[in-house]
């Protein structure tokens, strides 16, 4: 019988420095992307997906993360009674998108020990890994397609993006046997390698199905230098055990981890709706014709 994907578990325990002093008492996560905030984009592709139950890793100072989920009384009371029909409709989806559980990580030790947390939480079945940084307008949904892959294999599959190689020290690289279709077979991992020593193009991006020997495996996984469990490692020492397969996703992908990246996200969804699109469009002609000027 070929199981199936219901729990995506979500690592958000990180500091957020890059976006300082905006993270200093905000999550990251939380940041707006127009008018939703980044995690929420994550969490909509994975109920698109099928996903039914979310594990949220968050840390101390996050409960904002798991608060913009439930259900907030007083504030749909307020709309209701204003007919603010459009807002209670939004504040209402965002409460009632899947069951949604968290744990805390406690010291910030990488993403490899933000998944092993999880284990009593997700039990013995396959689950999907989603890092909200990547947010990825596709159809079918980013996770979705390496939740297909994995029905197919039944075995961990990993979400690759071909980058340039100027930013692969930034990824997880993979050294792979293509097997067609942007489907591969994973021969080696490496974690931020070198340009002149990266394996390939192809980087590990925010989308994992993962089987429930990986919790075995990390338990194993020596801290790196520093100081953190990468689960890169973990899935390296598991390729020893059984084969691993990567599945290039497609659709459009801003890393909005990055001040730039999480610029151009902004700028992408707000491009994508017809209240603002004329203004904004013309607003930004405007500007990089004075910019040139």
């Amino acid at each position: 019988m070929k199981l199936s994907v219901r729990t995506a578990v979500f690592p958000a325990a990180g500091l957020g420095t890059r976006f300082l002093p905006a993270t200093k008492t905000m999550p990251k996560e939380m940041l707006p992307l127009v008018d939703r905030p980044i995690i929420q984009y994550a969490v909509e592709e994975a109920v698109a997906a099928g996903i039914e139950q979310i594990v949220m890793v968050t840390a101390r100072g996050k409960t904002a993360l798991i608060d913009h989920f439930d259900a907030d009384v007083e504030l749909e009371t307020f709309l209701e009674d204003r007919g603010k029909l459009d807002q209670l409709a939004a504040v209402r989806h965002a409460s009632s998108l899947a069951r949604i559980g968290s744990v805390r990580q406690g010291p910030p030790l990488g993403l490899g020990h933000a998944v092993y947390i999880t284990r009593d939480l997700v039990g013995d079945q396959p689950f999907a890994v989603v890092l909200g940084d990547d947010v990825i307008d596709a159809d079918p949904p980013a996770i979705r397609q390496v939740i297909d892959v994995f029905t197919e294999v039944q075995a961990p599959v990993l979400a690759v993006a071909r980058v340039p190689p100027d930013e692969v020290s930034r990824y997880g690289v993979i050294r792979a046997e293509p097997l067609g279709n942007g489907i591969h077979r994973v021969l080696d991992l490496v974690e931020k390698p070198s340009r002149t020593e990266a394996p390939s193009d192809l980087a590990i991006i925010g989308r994992y199905v993962l089987t429930p020997d990986i919790f075995g495996v990390l338990a194993n996984v020596r801290e790196d230098r520093t100081g953190e469990i990468q689960l890169t490692s973990g899935l390296r020492d598991l390729l020893r055990q059984r084969p691993i397969f990567a599945c290039e996703v497609t659709g459009t992908r801003h890393d909005t981890g990055t001040i730039v990246g999480y610029l151009k996200a902004m700028t992408y969804f707000a491009m994508q709706r017809d209240d603002v699109r004329e203004e904004l469009g013309a607003y930004l002609e405007t500007l990089l014709a004075s910019r040139r000027a």
